[in-house]
């Protein structure tokens, strides 16, 4: 089968290379002159680390990457918030924080290898013909025809609407900045920590492996509405980092190394609700179909298992198998659209509400040996309705 993959982006990528390998002619159109990751640090769960391991890659991952065995959040005050746990979940077990550029690299280097043919400055815009698609890009050129094409350029797409018209893609009125520092000493190793001031204010550190000088790499995020990015970029930054520091001590020496708002990078999320995610032999993957606030650290994730059970369930008969391969991943991501929507409020807004109840009834709850238990299957990634292919099964 000929296949398109639009997007060079983490799902497009494992997509890409997961198809190829399974014997079809794959081309990957990517919008950039140059394919480049953006953003700073993610963390991968066992979920994401499944996929990896199925597309022969987890292991350069995993060791290049710092293991991380939980997730500490406190407030300002100490007390703890959240306190979930790998080892609830199975002995042993743990998520990989990485730099993005570091899983992008692991996947673009296995792209020719696997045959894949990946075109550069390639923006889609349209096609023709959608029985035998051909796509058109910016510059007048056009490309196929294909047999299948895969949409898998990130929740601000710009295809999805042609392919699902009347789609949603809210963007969540918080998102992030993010930058990466070093931790020399590995004060913070082994977990995602995470500071509170009630919803309005959420800082984190999340270990993501080590430079190529080999001192540890963070990445911190700040938490904030989107229309205060623009101020927070163009701001009096040493008076930002005095206010952090005075919140979170502990930080002092990540975040005194951010001198110039030229670090940081933007990072901004849309709930994406696409009913379904095909339309003829047109498909959705990763957040272009099931984009989620980054409550749950599960867009990656969710984007790597999109690719490999696509692989595996693609048949000749596209369209039948496509309609099973939704139903399958509605079942896992849809699930956790859903819990990542109602988490939001809770840790990023700005009423006293949503913290409250994370106070009185969430935290609690996740510390019950029961909810321990659930809160890490949803932490890794692994709770599903439904069955687990074999190959994705951590």
């Amino acid at each position: 089968m000929r296949i398109a993959v639009v997007g060079c982006g983490v799902a497009g990528m494992a997509a890409a290379l997961a198809l190829a390998r399974r014997g079809h002619a794959v081309v990957c159109l990517e919008a950039f002159e140059q394919a480049r990751p953006l953003g700073s640090g993610l963390l991968l769960q066992p979920s994401g680390l499944a996929a990896l391991r199925a597309l022969g890659l987890a292991e350069e991952v995993v060791e290049r990457g710092s293991l991380i065995r939980h997730l500490d959040g406190r407030d300002l005050a100490g007390r703890r918030i959240m306190d979930m746990r790998y080892a609830d979940w199975r002995p042993g077990a743990f998520g990989v924080g990485t730099h993005r550029a570091t899983l992008f690299g692991v996947l673009h280097g296995a792209l020719a290898p696997a045959g894949v043919e990946v075109r550069h400055g390639v923006e889609v815009v349209g096609w023709e013909n959608a029985d035998a698609p051909r796509l058109l890009d910016a510059r007048g050129g056009n490309h196929g025809p294909f047999d299948l094409v895969i949409v898998a350029d990130g929740s601000a797409s710009r295809l999805r609407e042609l392919v699902r018209p009347g789609v949603r893609a809210r963007p969540y009125a918080w998102g992030a900045v993010w930058a990466n520092a070093h931790d020399t000493d590995g004060a913070f190793d082994g977990a995602l920590h995470q500071r509170y001031h009630r919803a309005s204010t959420m800082m984190g550190v999340l270990p993501i492996g080590r430079g190529p000088e080999g001192r540890g790499l963070v990445s911190f995020f700040w938490s904030l509405p989107c229309t205060e990015m623009d101020g927070f970029l163009a701001g009096d930054l040493e008076a930002w980092g005095r206010q952090a520091i005075g919140m979170w001590p502990q930080a002092e020496p990540i975040i005194a190394q951010f001198d110039r708002p030229e670090l940081f990078s933007r990072a901004v999320y849309r709930d994406v609700q696409a009913g379904r995610w095909s339309n003829g032999r047109f498909l959705l993957i990763g957040d272009a179909a099931h984009g989620t606030s980054p409550q749950l650290g599960q867009g990656a994730n969710l984007g790597l298992v999109d690719a490999v059970e696509l692989a595996e369930r693609l048949t000749p008969d596209a369209r039948r198998s496509i309609r099973g391969f939704q139903a399958a991943r509605r079942r896992h991501a849809g699930l956790y659209q859903f819990i990542s929507r109602r988490l939001t409020p809770l840790f990023q807004s700005s009423g006293w509400i949503g913290p409250l109840v994370r106070d009185l009834v969430f935290t609690p709850l996740s510390k019950a040996p029961g909810g321990r238990y659930l809160g890490a299957r949803v932490l890794t990634g692994t709770l599903r309705l439904g069955r687990t292919p074999r190959s994705l099964r951590p």
